[in-house]
Order: structure tokens, then C-alpha cells, then sequence
């Protein structure tokens, strides 16, 4: 069971029962407070109560006979703590009590009715706002790979993605939710446990037990590893945040590769991350995935974070950048030359290439990876380089120059 921390307060007992049952319905929360009255004043001990037993969300029952004793209460919550959220819960027949409830500080107003599914579809869009709030706040990105089809090499990005930002700019954690774990192939290292045990256990999730479930390779590099067989579990959304939560306070970088998964997994990890990055290459199959796959993540949340990274570049005469990223609807960021008798050894021997060398294709890497690590260096929400401005990269490898407008830029 997921574990968002949840206090409910209630006048009537028989609705704080019914309430408190709702909760564990869910799986969604856990139950840390309850009781049978309302805060009247800052001096409270309920509300010092709450706050000692760490709880993420309150929920304040709002009847429909005395409603203003709730609102006063929400209005109290409100004015006295900053780190809990404030859920309501009541009848929707009434509009003014409902403006008056989120007015006083109310995040949400749960439909009583509609039992815990309103309740959980509250709990995922907390989760996800929580996330999304962290992760702009902080210093910490994350950056998902995924694979306009199969064999493109989203792993191999993803590998040597975050090895080159973990020896370069940081503390980085590589997670791997591919349908089947490559990663740990790439990186020769033999995980006891991965990502299925985290998503298992977020209930008593803290950074020593995170720190327990991941690997670290030679080159420094944690590895949250993927599961060595296809598995059928569907997290939550809420799960899925919960434990990104606890990432990006580890972190200063996370990497997600998702390989050829296309589904609600891949959406959600999409709107959690600062960019997406769908690796493709220049023939006919991989860019018509491409921009079906573009069609598939803009069906779940319109969002400005797909790049698209071209691998094993060759020029196709008569077809320019601009036509690819017509073909695909996608932005072209990045483009890593073709260097087969290069990465088939280093994937073999679990070594890559990025933690070295001074190959047009490992320098290639390294300098994505600075690309995407300059916006965290200059705080700021995207990619940081000006407009027109072309980044510093390779002869061949790099990216092209920056399209004028600045906004598209920006995640």
C-alpha cells in the first residue's frame, strides 16, 4: 500500500468512521490522525498532533447543516501550517459552500458521493503536483528516455547519459521501468533487488531503505534496476509519484529509461520529468513510430518536454532536419553519430563508453549531458541555453542551432 500520510477531522463520529474507512479503501493513503472535533485556535493541540504525525493531507469533513464550523477549521489549518494539504469532503448540491471551503484554503472538495474513486483522483493529482513542485523548487531533473521503436537504443542513451552525468555534475540514480531491465547488462552489475521492491515497499520508503534497493556501479552511478522477467504489476499513479518524491530529494539527477514501454506508466513518468527524450533513427519506420508515439503521451497531458535524439545519425540526401521534425511533429535536440565497432564492445562488456575516452561519440554524450545538466547549474526551469545560440558539441554528433523562439525551449 502506497503511504500518503492522511489526518481526518470530523464532527460526527459516525462520518469520521465512514471517513476513515474510505482512506483504506483507497490504497492510495494511510491513516495517521483522526479525531472528533475541529481546531478552534493556533494553540490547538490538534493541530500540533497532525504535524507530529508527519501528515501530507488533512481531510475536513464539511456538513452540510453546519458547514461554517468546517470552513473556520480549514481557514485555521490553513493560516497555522504550510506543509499539509487540505482536503474537504462533502455534498456538491451547495456551490457557496464549496467556494467558501476552497476559499479558506481548501485544495480540494471531495464529492462525498462518489466514494474513494473521487477520493483517489485527488490523492494522484496531490501526488503529481507535490512532485512537479519539488522537482521546480529544487535543483534536481529528471530526464526519461523511451524508443521510437525497437532497438533504437534508448538504453544505451540512458546508460550513458547518467554515467556521464554522475562522473561530470552529480549525484545520479538510473531507473530502469523498461518492459524487461537492460540496464543492468549495459552496466555488468548484478542488483538484489531494483525498481518492483521499491514500488512494494513505498509504505516504509525512507533514503536508507531506497539506498538498500539500488546499485552502484564503478563509475559511481546508482542503479535502480528493472525486472529481470516481463512483470504484470500496473503502479498507480500516486505510487509512482510517491517514489519520485523520494528521488529528487536524493538526487541531483534521475534517469528513467522506458525503452519501448508505451503505456499509462510511460504518460505519467512523462509529466514527472523536465524533458523526454524518444530516441529515434533516420528511416522510414522509426520516424513514423516517432510521431505516433508524440500523438500517444499528447493524448494523456499537452506538455513541451518531447526532444528527440537521433541515433546512428547518417544524412539522408534530400531530407533535412527540418523535415524530420515535420515528419515526427517532434524537436530535434541531439544527434550521436554512428560508431557500431564503438558501442557494441562497451554494451558486451558492460562498460560505457561515456566514462572515457576521447571517441566522437563519447564526447557526443558527455556533451548532451552537459547540455541537459545547464539549465540545474543555471537554476532554471529548462534548457538554458540562449536562443540561435548553437551549443558547444562535436564536429559531427551534436545538436543543431537553437530554433528563435525561446519559449519552446523551455519545459
Amino acid at each position: 500500500m502506497a503511504g500518503i500520510a492522511v489526518a481526518v477531522l470530523a464532527l460526527d463520529e459516525e462520518q469520521l468512521t465512514a471517513l476513515t474507512s474510505l482512506i483504506g479503501s483507497t490504497r492510495a493513503a494511510r491513516l495517521v490522525f483522526s479525531h472528533r472535533a475541529f481546531p478552534i485556535s493556533a494553540t490547538d493541540p490538534v493541530l500540533r498532533q497532525m504535524q507530529d504525525q508527519r501528515a501530507e493531507v488533512v481531510i475536513v469533513d464539511v456538513s452540510s447543516i453546519d458547514h461554517q464550523h468546517a470552513i473556520s477549521a480549514i481557514e485555521l489549518i490553513r493560516a497555522t501550517t504550510s506543509d499539509i494539504a487540505i482536503f474537504a469532503i462533502g455534498e456538491m448540491h451547495n456551490p457557496m459552500t464549496i467556494v467558501g471551503a476552497m476559499r479558506a484554503g481548501a485544495g480540494e472538495f471531495v464529492n462525498r458521493a462518489a466514494g474513494a474513486e473521487a477520493l483517489v483522483e485527488a490523492f494522484n493529482r496531490f501526488s503529481l503536483s507535490r512532485s512537479r513542485t519539488l522537482r521546480s523548487n529544487g535543483k534536481t531533473r529528471i530526464f526519461t528516455v523511451i524508443s521510437a521503436k525497437g532497438g533504437a537504443g534508448a538504453t544505451t542513451l540512458a546508460v550513458n547519459l547518467a554515467t556521464a552525468l554522475q562522473l561530470n555534475h552529480g549525484q545520479t540514480v538510473l531507473v530502469d521501468f523498461a518492459p524487461i531491465g537492460h540496464t543492468t547488462l549495459h552496466l555488468n552489475v548484478r542488483p538484489s533487488f531494483g525498481v518492483l521492491d521499491a514500488l512494494e515497499n513505498l509504505h516504509r520508503m525512507d533514503e536508507t531503505l531506497l539506498e538498500s534497493l539500488v546499485t552502484t556501479t564503478t563509475d559511481g552511478l546508482d542503479l535502480l534496476a528493472g525486472p529481470p522477467r516481463p512483470y504484470t504489476n500496473v503502479s498507480t499513479t500516486a505510487e509512482l509519484a510517491r517514489l519520485f518524491d523520494l528521488l529528487v530529494r536524493c538526487y541531483r539527477y534521475v534517469v528513467v529509461d522506458c525503452s519501448g514501454r508505451v503505456d499509462n506508466t510511460t504518460r505519467v513518468l512523462a509529466d514527472l520529468s523536465n524533458a523526454l527524450l524518444m530516441v529515434a533513427q533516420t528511416d522510414v519506420v522509426s520516424l513514423w513510430s516517432a510521431d505516433r508515439i508524440r500523438i500517444f503521451l499528447d493524448e494523456g497531458a499537452k506538455h513541451n518536454r518531447l526532444r528527440l535524439v537521433l541515433n546512428r545519425y547518417r544524412k539522408v540526401p534530400g531530407f533535412a532536419e527540418e523535415d524530420i521534425e515535420k515528419a515526427t511533429g517532434c524537436q530535434l535536440l541531439w544527434k550521436l553519430p554512428n560508431d557500431y565497432q564503438l558501442i557494441a564492445p562497451a554494451i558486451n562488456k558492460g562498460v560505457p563508453i561515456a566514462a572515457g575516452g576521447n571517441q566522437e561519440l563519447s564526447r557526443s554524450f558527455r556533451s548532451l549531458a552537459q547540455l541537459l545538466a545547464t539549465n540545474v547549474d543555471h537554476d532554471e526551469p529548462g534548457l538554458a541555453e540562449p536562443p540561435g545560440v548553437p551549443v558547444p558539441a562535436p564536429k559531427s554528433g551534436g545538436p543543431r542551432r537553437l530554433p528563435p523562439k525561446r519559449e519552446a525551449w523551455e519545459f
